[in-house]
């Protein structure tokens, strides 16, 4: 499969996620979900194992291909499930996602990467591959603040020679403040976009 069609048929999937979220997110305001937390958690049901587990493999797979904006799925991971249980829910399916895309980038190069990655993303960051320690350090701040594009930079770090061991240290160690400070953003834009449209 050529890299064009790889891309329009990740797009698609993409439009097609994000038209899918808006619909089911107007959809939850007007039935009030986002006012009754036990109406929005009772959306995964009564099970304590089969709801997290669930919600762990969106994650996972949203991270491996952009089915719904990463954001969006944090948020709804602690409004469903609490701040604590939310936050090590997409802890955990982020970071294992994250390894997954970082093999599948090691596995199969460039022609992948560039099926998932804009070539404008990749030209701007497949510089910091020149320098591999320098790298390193790049990479695990950009991971650490929530405003890089963590996937892009898992993928095209299976380009260079760091080990699995020290790509999973830096997101077990890096991650949870993204993660904190998404979930934080969107949960509280949530609210305040409620109260403005009157759900």
């Amino acid at each position: 499969m050529s890299i064009a069609l790889s891309r329009k048929i990740i797009n698609c999937i993409s439009i097609i996620g994000i038209i899918a979220t808006i619909a089911v997110t107007i959809y939850f305001m007007r039935l009030g979900v986002f006012k009754d937390v036990d109406a929005l958690r009772g959306l995964v049901g009564d099970s304590v194992i089969l709801g997290p587990v669930l919600f762990i493999l969106v994650q996972i797979v949203q991270v491996v291909i952009p089915i719904i904006p990463g954001g969006i799925s944090c948020a709804a991971g602690v409004l469903i499930f609490g701040p604590l249980a939310g936050f090590i829910y997409n802890y955990v399916g982020i970071a294992i996602g994250s390894v997954i895309i970082f093999l599948l980038g090691r596995q199969y190069g460039k022609p992948f990467i560039l099926s998932l990655v804009s070539d404008k993303t990749y030209n701007k960051y497949i510089s910091w591959l020149d320098n591999e320690k320098r790298f390193e350090r790049l990479f695990a701040l950009a991971i650490f603040l929530p405003i890089a594009p963590d996937d892009a930079l898992c993928l095209m770090a299976g380009l260079t020679k760091m080990s699995l061991k020290k790509f999973t240290l830096i997101i077990i160690l890096a991650k949870p403040a993204s993660i904190f400070l998404y979930s934080l953003a969107l949960i509280y834009g949530g609210t305040y976009l409620n109260g403005l449209l009157g759900f």
